[in-house]
């Protein structure tokens, strides 16, 4: 979860550099960032369900703490309804956009 929070952090920042900082280096285009998080924030809910996966395997032969598969799928659930959330955002957003008039 603290990479979505860096995401975000890290894109306000850059939302908030002066322009003559932001003329000097090249930066990539906004959609790019944006897509940049998207795309971290995938990988991230990834990884959690992967390491969710892997700690419910350990817990079934004993090996993993129950209190760790606990924090572990709750940290997944949480990161995908994060995900599916944002996803919701964009696809509402899109449609307000095609139904505006020209």
């Amino acid at each position: 979860m603290t990479r979505i929070a860096d995401a975000i952090a890290a894109y306000s920042a850059a939302a908030k550099a002066p322009a003559a900082k932001a003329a000097e280096t090249e930066t990539p285009a906004v959609g790019n960032a944006f897509a940049d998080m998207l795309k971290t924030t995938v990988e991230q809910a990834i990884a959690d369900n992967k390491q969710a996966e892997e700690l419910s395997k350990s817990a079934i032969t004993g090996q993993a703490n129950l209190r760790e598969v606990v924090l572990a799928v709750n940290n997944a659930e949480l990161t995908l309804e994060t995900v599916v959330a944002v996803r919701d955002k964009v696809i509402n957003a899109y449609n307000d956009i095609l139904r505006m008039p020209i």
